[in-house]
């Protein structure tokens, strides 16, 4: 939620005037960027058009079967001779020239009914998000210079009727960056649209929300990217295009004290919406690290095992060698003797096919063990010294 309790309201110039507005209560409602993103979705299949292919798509032709016993599939074939088209498949989906599997019907279920309720909390949660400068950069807006989010500016800004105007109000508030933003998107869609009158796409500018159009709309309406929008209008595809909450709003400052009357606070419910109230927050303390460490919890918690056993991993000895030799120390020396006598036999082998086979070049020695390597050492230092060493 926006943190600072008063906000500045900004004149035309970018200064501030020095009135103060108390956050409106809708600010701090809770964000839930499920309910908003599937709203969002439920909302956005009410905007769309019936389509159906034709009726009589695939069937404008007299076919039919040849039945069994001529070796060809059953499907319906067109009647006649004298043409490529006489005895060709038809009517099947999986044919030329016939109907679609299932074909499209405009009794289709397009529009999706939305309980109120839901709606009402997709849109607080929406508004509330706006007021978060994380959630709008992270939207991808460019706000970096701007005095303030939520950012509100004076009823002067609805009296303005000229686009050179509106441009120099925007370029004094430091949101010009999200404009030249929205310049540097423009680009060719990709995909089938091209080919339907959606060639162009470009990124989402500011939303300005006014309460009275004075000329607001025509000043601002021709900027690309600019969304405008009455606050007694509110709509949760311009606040949260895409689902996406955080979109970057401009308030003019009757619009934004309106917005209490319109909501409601926790204390008192809305003056427009009859019996509506805010939605409340699961939790009242949200810093879940001070509420883990509270007295209360930490009286009511048992204390931290610390005699917990480590439970040892089971290893298979016949597949771990070291397991197997600290279960077993002689299987160290019962696996190096039977390389030894493997090793041996082999060179036997060997010496019995060289000398059937006439070779006479003797086989290189076996290599010696480290203790015959010990042995060596030992018999070479008496023979220098001629003394033998003490036991």
């Amino acid at each position: 939620m926006a943190a600072r309790p008063l906000i500045s309201v900004h004149n035309e110039k970018g200064e501030t005037t020095g009135t103060n507005i108390a956050l409106p209560a809708v600010f701090k409602a809770p964000i839930r960027p499920d309910i908003v993103n599937v709203t969002h979705f439920q909302m956005l299949k009410n905007t769309r058009h019936p389509y159906a292919v034709s009726k009589k798509a695939g069937h404008q032709t007299s076919a039919e079967s040849w039945g069994t016993g001529r070796a060809v599939a059953r499907i319906p074939r067109v009647r006649g001779g004298g043409t490529h088209r006489s005895g060709q498949g038809a009517f099947g989906n999986m044919c030329r020239g016939g109907r679609m599997f299932a074909p499209t019907k405009t009794w289709r279920r397009w529009h999706r009914r939305i309980n109120i309720n839901q709606r009402r909390y997709a849109m607080t949660s929406a508004i509330a998000a706006t007021g978060v400068p994380a959630l709008v950069m992270s939207k991808g807006h460019k706000i970096e210079e701007i005095p303030e989010v939520p950012l509100v500016v004076s009823d002067k800004v609805q009296d303005i009727k000229k686009t050179k105007e509106a441009v120099a109000v925007l370029k004094k508030l430091k949101a010009w960056s999200d404009i030249e933003k929205v310049y540097n998107s423009k680009r060719f869609r990709a995909g089938k649209g091209k080919m339907r009158n959606r060639r162009r796409i470009q990124r989402r500018g500011p939303l300005v929300i006014y309460e009275k159009d004075n000329g607001i709309t025509r000043a601002f309406r021709n900027i690309p990217g600019v969304t405008l929008i009455s606050v007694d209008r509110l709509n949760l595809l311009k606040i949260a295009p895409g689902g996406h909450v955080g979109r970057f709003c401009i308030w003019t400052e009757s619009a934004f004290k309106r917005l209490d009357n319109i909501y409601g606070t926790w204390r008192k419910e809305s003056q427009e919406k009859t019996g509506y109230n805010l939605p409340m927050h699961k939790m009242t303390t949200l810093d879940l690290s001070r509420l883990l460490k509270s007295d209360e919890i930490q009286n009511a918690i048992r204390a931290p095992k610390k005699d917990s056993r480590r439970r040892i991993l089971k290893k298979n000895p016949l597949k771990n060698y070291r397991v197997m030799v600290r279960l077993n120390p002689y299987h160290k020396h019962a696996v190096k003797q039977a390389r030894h006598t493997d090793l041996v036999r082999r060179r036997k082998r060997q010496a019995l096919q060289n000398k059937k086979r006439g070779i006479t070049t003797p086989l290189e020695p076996l290599p010696k063990g480290k203790h015959a390597i010990k042995k060596e050492k030992r018999q070479a230092k008496i023979k220098k010294t001629g003394k033998k060493p003490k036991p």
